[in-house]
């Protein structure tokens, strides 16, 4: 295993952090990175703000479920889906560009995603730790507003960056046989590994808690998802111009 893979495999979720700050050349070199990841027929659909003031941190925090570290952080920043600078490349050729196809908002936002994961992986790099902060989608209109979004942009995340003050160890990830299927889609024997794999999360867990917390990985996904899941997110979507066809 090269020293790659073997940055690769260690990513934990890095919630707390010590109070040396992070060089702002840093922060920008690790941007420079993110717009190196692959972009879908070069749209380079992200944009990222990064968040200083403290008051804007404390209102960010709040919107997403007052995770403290939001606000804690050396470094926040909100990675945009952001198709508004096409619109304006359209417009310096006098091209009307169409919009509202189902294909952009998933082309947009995979760009995005793409792009945040080179960052993070970067900041690893580097001795950073992070965290990914979706809760933000929680309040997602009053996140649009905080920061000013445009037409076309929408916060798909946060994004938290330090140096590390906790030594958490790495979750374990389901089996490789059950996400890796060759020739064709085969689960037939994925009932019998993820009840394995549930008894490997349940360990992690009390491991991790001193036993307060017995949770295994199917346990949260069938609690996770019979319940709604941010149902405001299709009418925002449409009113900045997503999801329309």
């Amino acid at each position: 295993m090269n020293e790659t893979i073997y940055l690769l495999k260690a990513h934990r979720s890095i919630r707390k952090f010590t109070d040396q700050p992070v060089n702002q050349e840093t922060v920008r070199e690790l941007i420079s990175a993110g717009q190196c990841a692959a972009t879908s027929s070069f749209i380079q659909a992200c944009t990222v703000i990064q968040v200083d003031d403290q008051q804007t941190r404390d209102l960010l925090c709040d919107y997403a479920a007052g995770q403290l570290y939001v606000k804690e952080a050396p470094v926040f920043l909100v990675f945009c889906a952001d198709m508004q600078r096409h619109r304006l490349a359209c417009s310096m050729h006098d091209a009307p560009m169409l919009s509202g196809f189902t294909e952009q908002f998933i082309t947009a936002t995979v760009d995005c995603a793409l792009f945040a994961q080179n960052v993070l992986i970067g900041a690893e790099s580097l001795g950073l730790g992070g965290c990914y902060i979706g809760a933000i989608r929680n309040r997602i209109a009053e996140v649009d507003e905080l920061l000013g979004l445009p037409e076309l942009v929408y916060p798909l995340f946060g994004m938290c960056l330090g140096y590390p003050a906790q030594n958490p160890e790495t979750k374990p990830r389901l089996p490789v046989d059950v996400v890796l299927k060759r020739g064709r889609y085969d689960d037939s024997g994925d009932r019998a590994s993820i009840t394995d794999y549930d008894e490997s999360v349940r360990n992690y867990y009390r491991t991790r808690t001193g036993g307060a917390k017995n949770d295994s990985w199917s346990e949260q996904i069938s609690e996770m998802l019979v319940k709604e899941a941010r149902p405001h997110m299709l009418s925002y979507l449409q009113a900045k111009g997503y999801l329309l066809k």
